[in-house]
């Protein structure tokens, strides 16, 4: 019976694959029985939609599909732990190409999912702030003035996030549009979630940078923030620890041909 390691010799070539046992989709691993034991044991009953959710997210995405089909499991796998959807509609958590890896990141619902899970959190938000809306904003004091009533148009200008603890403890941040392009610029990793929502990435920049600045992480928060900033080309230690056999995989791979035969 062959492990984990002899298997990760069969490398594959098709697609840039490179961890990925060669000939094996993303279902076929999924249908691993060590893999599904894993998610079954972090979401219970909710294991089957999730695993369903990154097959469809697969097939529905070119981009990932190229890439090393373990690392998207490894990277679902983290949005498992923190019970968080990857419907990339949702914007809670998302699994992105990055090469040919593919890597977690976490949209700023999910930030703000997490930090009110923790119970510490009466209240949190961000808005986009629009052309007209602004009337001033003290860097120091913090306190801003906000006139929805005299937007002038539907360009968006900033964002603006709020949070209040439940000991009354409160922080209001505002960041211009070119702020958050600067961020981008310098910070940014990958430019995949900018092109397909930059409003939702700048939600998130301003959201994140607030709450690891000035509020409470919880553990949650603490590892999606450490799993956001790792270098996304590198594997994750996680793929190793399913420890897939080949009797387990040609197993899997039956059951999908199966599954095809009688579709």
């Amino acid at each position: 019976m062959a492990t984990n390691d002899s298997l990760k010799n069969q490398l594959s070539s098709k697609q840039g694959n490179q961890n990925t046992p060669s000939g094996y989709t993303i279902k076929q691993l999924m249908g691993a029985d060590s893999v599904k034991k894993r998610f079954e044991e972090m979401l219970d009953s909710k294991a089957s939609q999730f695993m369903a959710s990154v097959i469809n997210l697969v097939n529905g995405d070119t981009n990932l599909q190229k890439c090393d089909q373990m690392s998207v499991v490894s990277s679902a796998m983290v949005a498992a732990t923190l019970d968080l959807p990857i419907d990339r509609n949702l914007g809670y958590a998302w699994v992105i190409p990055y090469g040919n890896q593919a890597t977690f990141q976490l949209g700023y619902k999910g930030y703000i999912q997490l930090a009110l899970r923790s119970g510490q959190y009466r209240n949190i938000n961000v808005i986009e702030v629009y052309e007209g809306e602004l009337q001033s904003f003290n860097r120091l004091t913090e306190e801003i003035e906000l006139d929805f009533e005299k937007r002038t148009s539907d360009k968006v200008v900033g964002y603006t996030g709020f949070f209040e603890l439940i000991n009354g403890f409160r922080k209001t941040v505002y960041w211009s549009k070119a702020e958050i392009e600067r961020h981008k610029n310098k910070f940014s990793k990958s430019d995949f979630g900018w092109k397909n929502d930059w409003d939702a990435m700048a939600k998130k920049t301003v959201v994140r940078n607030m709450l690891n600045k000035w509020g409470i992480l919880s553990i949650d928060m603490q590892k999606a923030y450490v799993e956001e900033t790792k270098d996304p080309s590198e594997p994750s230690g996680d793929v190793i620890d399913f420890n897939l056999t080949e009797d387990e995989l040609t197993a899997a791979q039956e059951q999908f041909s199966d599954e095809k035969a009688n579709e």
